[in-house]
């Protein structure tokens, strides 16, 4: 998925993203506002992995989307 449509889709992904990551915080996911580089850092600080890591959860978030 790229940028522009994980930002345009983000009010309806937000709630799947809290789902999926349980500690994010509401707060996390409105400054987020689909910037999926934000995103992937703020999974990498709130679980404590590596970015790539991270990285590879939201693509295979993204993945499952379809």
């Amino acid at each position: 998925m790229n940028e522009d449509i994980f930002q345009g889709k983000w009010k309806q992904l937000s709630g799947k993203v809290k789902a999926q990551w349980g500690r994010l915080t509401d707060d996390d996911l409105s400054v987020a506002e689909g910037n999926r580089k934000y995103l992937v850092g703020k999974v990498q600080e709130r679980y404590g992995v590596a970015k790539d890591e991270a990285e590879e959860q939201v693509r295979s978030f993204e993945r499952n989307l379809h």
